[in-house]
């Protein structure tokens, strides 16, 4: 059972190749930085769902926020670093200093808050080791949504008509309750979010 951050904390911990991909991403010691997205909420699935094995992961999300290099070549630079430390990985690095611009939004503060503008809920979520190598998780919409296998549109997808359709589209195009049949799928009408 996951009923906490506690928990999640935990069920990471116990994973030997969770840790060393934290490990070659703190190893570059960029500031604000977390690996996110489907790295955390697919082993929160998996666990959920009794699975044993691992499932094959598109991309191992590394961000961080640096308002002072915000160019593409310096993320393909520690992408090149990551694949140094950890072969045969697929490295996605973004400087979240910039992503605002990506996505016609107003500049975030750092990286926590450019999470809270990921489309769900339970791809809202990072990990990272801290300075004492403890591990230290945000999470700006909570994890309550990725416990409860739920995915919902985070407050920006659901606030535009073009973004809901970004929502939607992903959802359709990810099609997770193929991968996970437990997962509840919230469309954006009618849609309890968590807050800014």
């Amino acid at each position: 059972m996951l009923d906490n951050e506690k928990d999640v904390l935990n069920l990471i911990e116990s994973d030997e190749w969770m840790m060393d991909i934290l490990r070659a991403a703190k190893s570059l010691n960029l500031p604000d930085w977390w690996v996110c997205a489907g790295f955390v909420r697919t082993k929160v699935w998996e666990a959920l769902h009794g699975y044993k094995s691992r499932t094959p992961l598109p991309d191992i999300d590394v961000i961080f926020f640096d308002e002072t290099d915000i160019t593409e070549r310096k993320e393909k630079f520690l992408e090149l670093r990551l694949l140094e430390l950890f072969p045969g990985v697929p490295w996605s690095v973004k400087n979240q200093a910039r992503m605002h611009v990506i996505n016609h939004l107003p500049p975030y503060a750092n990286s926590t808050e450019a999470m809270s503008k990921f489309p769900e809920t339970a791809t809202a979520i990072g990990i990272k080791l801290n300075q004492e190598n403890e591990l230290q998780l945000a999470a700006p919409c909570g994890i309550q949504d990725l416990l409860n296998l739920m995915v919902k549109p985070t407050p920006l997808f659901k606030k535009t008509a073009e973004h809901a359709s970004i929502y939607e589209n992903r959802i359709k195009q990810k099609n997770w309750q193929s991968l996970w049949p437990k997962i509840s799928i919230l469309h954006v009408e009618g849609v309890s979010l968590c807050q800014d």
